[in-house]
């Protein structure tokens, strides 16, 4: 899952790692990041993680909220 390496040792349920996973990889797709080759793409997962910890686990809901402070990036 892409998220893994960026969670540094953190506990996450398996659902969970993958509900985040997956907003990480649409939330990079929206910025048009590539995954693993962009460094912006640690910010995304950052958030992404925070969320998460807040108790924040649906992929589209981690996803939006993930976007929302910077929407002046995503492409229209």
């Amino acid at each position: 899952m892409p998220i893994t390496r960026f969670l540094a040792n953190q506990a996450f349920e398996l659902e969970v790692i993958e509900s985040m996973s997956a907003a990480f990889v649409a939330a990079c797709d929206a910025l048009q990041l590539k995954v693993g080759k962009d460094p912006a793409t640690r910010f995304v997962a950052e958030k992404v993680i925070e969320l998460a910890q807040c108790g924040v686990h649906d992929p589209y809901v981690l996803r939006t909220m993930t976007l929302k402070p910077i929407p002046y990036l995503i492409s229209p």
